[in-house]
């Protein structure tokens, strides 16, 4: 992994706290499991119908009946349990999931995102990220800040079709931590080696400036 992108992860996973309930999402946000302490009581779940995902199998040890949403093989943790996806679904829409951390296309300065489709490519479907984005108590994005044509994914208003309106608690990016409040979108933090005049930039979302930034 490049180190940009293990940097987004590592900033994740103090989204996570002791006791969390917390589903990752498909992408990068998976990585988020190889990273949580080993001493921390949390359970991820998966919308295809586990709680109790483990990190990533070791080569040569993998279990093709032990899979994530994402298609890839993971592995379990003691006391972890299946069930199907209607009774996970249910889990997720009756607000039991603690902490979502989904990857994201395009993030809007008013919170909303787009991270399930984009127009005229073949999709395996959609996913359980609209769900998610309104039954979780918290929802946490990472994604890189701008696209493979150096375009600002961070937006003025998301021009793919929409995940969810208002949904996103707080944002991570390849540079900076932003919340989503009340009185719009809030630059918090940013990565070391990162100035604040590039995240201006880089950013085509309006956003303020948090009084006490914080320099990762």
């Amino acid at each position: 992994m490049v180190e940009r992108r293990l940097n987004i992860v590592k900033r994740a996973v103090q989204e996570i706290e002791d006791g969390m309930n917390v589903n990752l999402g498909i992408g990068m946000p998976t990585l988020v499991a190889n990273e949580i302490p080993e001493d921390f009581n949390v359970l991820l779940q998966s919308e295809n119908g586990l709680l109790g995902i483990g990190p990533y199998p070791i080569k040569g040890h993998e279990d093709a009946d032990l899979i994530n949403a994402g298609k890839e093989t993971i592995t379990t943790v003691s006391g972890s349990s299946f069930f199907d996806s209607a009774e996970s679904f249910a889990m997720i829409r009756g607000g039991h999931i603690d902490l979502a951390i989904l990857g994201g296309m395009e993030v809007a300065e008013n919170g909303d995102l787009a991270n399930w489709m984009i127009p005229g490519k073949v999709i395996k479907g959609m996913g359980g990220a609209m769900d998610l984005v309104v039954g979780a108590k918290r929802v946490v994005v990472i994604m890189d800040h701008v696209n493979k044509h150096g375009e600002s994914k961070v937006k003025k208003t998301c021009t793919l079709p929409l995940t969810g309106q208002s949904v996103v608690n707080r944002l991570i990016t390849d540079l900076a931590v932003f919340d989503f409040t009340n009185e719009g979108m809030v630059l918090v933090e940013v990565f070391p080696g990162v100035t604040v005049e590039e995240v201006i930039e880089k950013t085509e979302a309006s956003f303020t400036i948090v009084p006490n930034l914080m320099m990762q």
